[in-house]
C-alpha cells in the first residue's frame, strides 16, 4: 500500500509539473486586416513595429488563410476548429438570414445560414477551460445574440464581446462605447488601448496558472476613425512621400491600388500599439518564454467598398472576394520555448488549424470533430502532409464578391462561380495576383480540383444558393466577377 501511494504521489507530481509547463496562449484576431497591411509583409506606409518584432522573434507564415472572405464564418472556424459549413455560420451575422428575406436584384438567392454559434459547438475556450486554463475574451464577438456571447461559450471573462460587428456606440472607437459588456473609461479613452489594458490585467491576475487570452480587435473595421495625432502623422507622411490615391477596377467595383489612407494608417498603428502593450506585459510578468502568441485576421483588407481604405496589392480583390486579397491573411506565431526566431513558413494553413494547435499544446480533449490540423510540427521545424484547403461562400457580400467556392492544393487554386458555373484556375507560385486564368489550358487540373471540391461540399453539408425567380436582367443587378476585370491605374 505504501509503495502504491508513493507511486501515485510521483504520478501526481509529474502531472502537476506537466500542467505547469503547458504554455499560456494569447490570441490576437484583428478585424479586416489585410495581409499587406503589416510591415513584415511589405507595407511601407503603415507602421507596425510591434507585430514586426513578433515576427522576428517567432515565425511569419506566407500562405495563411481565413476560412471565409467575411468575418463571422471565420470567427466560428477559429473558435471551433471546424469549417464554417459545419457550424452553419456561413455569412456575416446581420445579412439576410433566409432566401425569402433577400431584397437585392441578383441572379441567385443566397443560401440560409445560422445567426449564432450553437451552444453544442465546442469552442476553444471550452476546450481549454476543461484542461485547466483560465479564459478571457476582449473585443469583437459577432457570433450571436445575447445568450450566445463569450460568457456562454466557455470564457470566464468577457470585456466587449456582444452581437455587434463594429464599435457602433456614440463614441465609436472612443468613450462612450455604449457596449453592455464594456463599462466606459475616462473621456478620451481609445478602444484598442482599453482592451489591451484589460488583457494585461487578466494575465497578471492569472500569472500563476495556465491562461488563455483571446484579444479580438474591433479594429480595423469601419467606422474609419483614428486617434487625431496618428491621423495627422500619416497625413504628413503621405505628403512627404508624395502619395496620391490610385484606383483600378475589379469588375464593377473600384479597387484601391496604393496604401495612403491616413485615417486607416492611424487605425493600423493603434492596433499595433495595443499588441505591443500586451507583449510588454508578458515581458514584465516574465511569461513571454512559454506563452504561445498567435496573431492573424478574419478576412482580407477592405479595398472595394465602404471607403476602400487599403490596398491589398499584389493580391487581387479584398474582403468579400474569393481572390487572394479576400482570404490570404497575415499570420505570425511566437513561442520562444519551442519556435526558432526568424522562421518563415510557406506551408498553407487556415483558420480551423488554430483550435487543433491549441488542443495539442494544451494537452486538451474534445469529442467534437475538428477539421483543422495542429501546426505544432511546423513550429518545431518539421512539416505537414500536403492537403487541400477549401472555401464555400454561397452569399453576396457587401464588397462586390459573388457566391462561389474555391480550393487550393499545392500551388494550384480553383475558383468556381455559382452564378454561371464558370471556373478559374491559377498557379499561385507563378501568378500571386491571379491575373492569368489557366483553366482552358489545364482541363485535367480543373477536373481533378473540381471533383475534390464537390466531395468536400458534400462532406461538410454545404448549402447552395438557388435561382432567383424575381431577378430582372433589365435592371441593375448583383455583380458577377469577370475574367476581364484587371487593374487599370487611374488617379482620383
Amino acid at each position: 500500500m505504501k509503495a502504491f501511494l508513493f507511486s501515485w504521489s510521483l504520478m501526481a507530481v509529474a502531472l502537476a509539473a506537466g500542467a505547469e509547463t503547458r504554455p499560456n496562449i494569447v490570441f490576437f484576431l484583428v478585424d479586416d486586416l489585410g495581409r499587406q497591411d503589416i510591415g513584415c509583409y511589405g507595407s511601407t506606409f503603415y507602421e507596425t513595429p510591434h507585430v514586426d518584432r513578433l515576427a522576428k522573434e517567432g515565425a511569419r507564415f506566407t500562405d495563411a488563410y481565413a476560412a471565409c472572405p467575411v468575418c463571422s464564418p471565420t470567427r466560428a472556424a477559429v473558435q471551433t476548429g471546424r469549417w464554417p459549413q459545419r457550424t452553419g455560420v456561413t455569412d456575416y451575422i446581420g445579412a439576410a438570414l433566409k432566401p425569402e428575406l433577400w431584397k437585392r436584384n441578383t441572379k441567385l438567392l443566397p443560401a440560409p445560414y445560422s445567426d449564432r454559434l450553437a451552444h453544442e459547438e465546442v469552442t476553444m475556450a471550452e476546450m481549454l477551460k476543461s484542461a485547466g486554463y483560465a479564459t478571457f475574451f476582449a473585443g469583437k464577438w459577432h457570433l450571436g445574440p445575447e445568450g450566445w456571447w463569450p460568457e456562454n461559450q466557455g470564457y470566464d471573462h468577457n470585456l466587449g464581446g456582444v452581437d455587434k460587428g463594429g464599435p457602433y456606440g456614440r463614441g465609436k472607437y472612443f468613450v462612450p462605447y455604449d457596449n453592455p459588456r464594456l463599462p466606459d473609461g475616462p473621456p478620451g479613452e481609445h478602444l484598442p488601448d482599453r482592451l489591451a489594458t484589460e488583457t494585461g490585467k487578466f494575465m497578471e491576475a492569472n500569472r500563476d496558472k495556465p491562461f488563455f487570452a483571446f484579444f479580438s480587435f474591433y479594429s480595423v473595421h469601419t467606422p474609419l476613425q483614428s486617434r487625431p495625432d496618428l491621423e495627422k502623422k500619416y497625413q504628413e507622411k503621405r505628403h512627404r512621400l508624395g502619395l496620391e490615391a490610385q484606383w483600378g477596377r475589379e469588375d464593377s467595383r473600384e479597387v484601391r491600388l496604393v496604401q495612403e489612407h491616413a485615417v486607416y494608417a492611424g487605425m493600423v498603428e493603434a492596433m499595433d500599439l495595443a499588441v505591443g502593450k500586451v507583449l510588454a506585459k508578458l515581458d514584465e510578468l516574465g511569461l513571454a518564454e512559454n506563452t504561445l502568441v498567435i496573431f492573424t485576421s478574419d478576412n482580407g483588407g477592405l479595398s472595394t467598398s465602404e471607403g476602400s481604405p487599403t490596398s491589398n496589392l499584389p493580391l487581387r480583390g479584398g474582403k468579400g472576394w474569393m481572390y487572394e486579397g479576400g482570404i490570404r491573411e497575415p499570420l505570425v506565431i511566437r513561442w520562444p520555448a519551442v519556435l526558432k526566431a526568424g522562421t518563415v513558413i510557406e506551408t498553407p494553413v487556415c483558420s480551423p488549424d488554430y483550435f487543433a494547435t491549441a488542443l495539442e499544446v494544451a494537452q486538451g480533449k474534445t469529442a467534437a470533430q475538428v477539421d483543422g490540423v495542429s501546426l505544432l510540427p511546423l513550429l518545431k521545424g518539421g512539416s505537414l502532409p500536403e492537403r487541400a484547403l477549401y472555401w464555400h461562400y454561397p452569399h453576396y457580400g457587401n464588397q462586390g464578391g459573388a457566391p462561389g467556392a474555391a480550393i487550393r492544393m499545392g500551388d494550384w487554386k480553383l475558383i468556381e462561380w455559382y452564378e454561371d458555373g464558370r471556373r478559374e484556375l491559377f498557379n499561385l507560385r507563378e501568378d500571386l495576383g491571379e491575373q492569368k486564368d489557366l483553366a482552358t489550358s489545364n482541363p485535367d487540373q480543373v477536373t481533378a480540383l473540381a471533383a475534390k471540391l464537390e466531395a468536400w461540399r458534400k462532406d461538410v453539408g454545404a448549402l447552395m444558393p438557388t435561382p432567383n425567380p424575381g431577378y430582372d436582367a433589365s435592371q441593375p443587378s448583383g455583380r458577377l466577377p469577370g475574367a476581364a476585370a484587371k487593374s487599370k491605374n487611374k488617379k482620383k
